[in-house]
């Protein structure tokens, strides 16, 4: 699975615990939320088993690719 921006506690560890500079990584647009991505992995978890699902790629509306992104001023 390759999520996209998604709002986790990884950019609060990322910039060492600076919580507003983590919050302006996400400002401008609805990042994706770790439930959208649990609900995801509980999907691809519970195909039958003659379904394979070998590649999952999961952006925001907003994000049109890794490094593009929408951001509303």
């Amino acid at each position: 699975m390759r999520p996209a921006f998604t709002e986790t506690e990884f950019s609060i560890v990322r910039f060492d615990g600076d919580k507003e500079r983590a919050r302006k990584v996400y400002e401008g647009f609805q990042p994706l939320l770790a439930e959208d991505i649990a609900e995801t992995i509980l999907f691809v978890a519970t195909r039958p088993p003659h379904v394979t699902i070998s590649d999952v790629v999961i952006y925001p509306t907003a994000q049109s690719d890794f490094h593009l992104v929408n951001r509303k001023s």
